[in-house]
């Protein structure tokens, strides 16, 4: 099952949306394991909304996910 997520850093009011199949492996690399990319310059981000796969919502935020 895939996962459209959403990171929210409070310090920086910056948003990332990702989408992944291992959403417990991806948060970890976000805010721990991560060397390189936008992300690791916003540590510690929270979990702001999750879209499971099997959601009605979830075409709606591939939509979304592939306009920016």
């Amino acid at each position: 099952m895939f996962t459209v997520y959403a990171l929210y850093s409070e310090k920086f009011d910056k948003i990332y949306i990702g989408f992944t199949s291992d959403l417990q492996k991806r948060l970890i690399s976000h805010n721990e394991l991560g060397t390189k990319g936008w992300t690791i310059k916003f540590r510690k981000s929270k979990l702001s909304f999750i879209y499971p796969s099997d959601t009605p919502h979830f075409q709606e935020c591939l939509r979304l996910l592939n306009r920016r």
